[in-house]
């Protein structure tokens, strides 16, 4: 069996596994970067929690989950940025409707919502494009990733955030990931996942506790415009 064959076979058990309605709604619904339980997840995806647990195994024998036991219970989440790149792309293939792009996505979430752990909807596409064109990212390759500028590190430290930590972990700095609402590209990586702890830690942001919806401050819009020029 070759490489190519291999890695087929795997590519096909991953869909096969993300492809029933049920499991679908399981990691849709950690796209929100919280940990769950089986039991809270068995209601999310209005089944048992028997046919929840049966599920459950099935998406981390695939690697699209991983689980963490507290005491007595077992917490789900995404196993990482990848997946939910993955996920969010699926979106998109989904909502697709031919050749013009008219947007139905409820406003609250097109506005702004995460995309596991960075900010996505026309805030982070908004931030995507702005970041480009103040020159503090410049494309590292063909790929969709990006690299920071020594204008950018200056910036980024001036709002909080640490240029050297974000370079100097394993994960991607910055790429382009393709938004489902907008189909443009917002920010993910490293960068992506710090901008949002500082949008949420300085109260730009208000994280909905139930669902994915991020919805700008008054703080937030006034800070958002004078350091990215971006009106929410």
């Amino acid at each position: 069996m070759g490489a190519q064959d291999s890695i087929d076979r795997a590519s096909a058990k991953i869909a096969a596994a993300i492809g029933e309605p049920a499991r679908a709604r399981i990691l849709f619904c950690l796209m929100d970067d919280r940990a769950r339980t089986a039991t809270e997840l068995a209601a999310m995806a209005e089944v048992g929690t028997s046919t929840a647990s049966a599920h459950l195994e099935r998406l981390l024998k695939v690697g699209l989950l991983r689980v963490t036991a507290q005491g007595r219970h077992r917490y789900h989440t995404l196993a990482g940025p990848d997946v939910a790149r993955v996920l969010e792309g699926l979106s998109v293939v989904a909502g697709a409707k031919g050749h013009r792009f008219i947007p139905s996505t409820p406003d609250p979430l097109r506005c702004a919502r995460t995309c596991y752990d960075h900010i996505a909807g026309s805030l982070g596409v908004a931030l995507h494009e702005r970041l480009r064109a103040m020159k503090w990212l410049t494309p590292a390759d063909d790929g969709g990733n990006y690299s920071l500028t020594a204008l950018g590190a200056s910036n980024l430290r001036r709002i909080g955030v640490d240029p050297e930590a974000l370079e100097g972990g394993r994960r991607r700095l910055a790429y382009g990931c393709l938004d489902w609402s907008e189909r443009r590209m917002h920010i993910g990586g490293s960068l992506g996942a710090a901008l949002l702890r500082l949008a949420v830690r300085n109260r730009w942001l208000d994280r909905d506790l139930e669902g994915r919806c991020l919805t700008p401050t008054p703080l937030g819009r006034r800070e958002l415009s004078r350091h990215f020029g971006i009106t929410v």
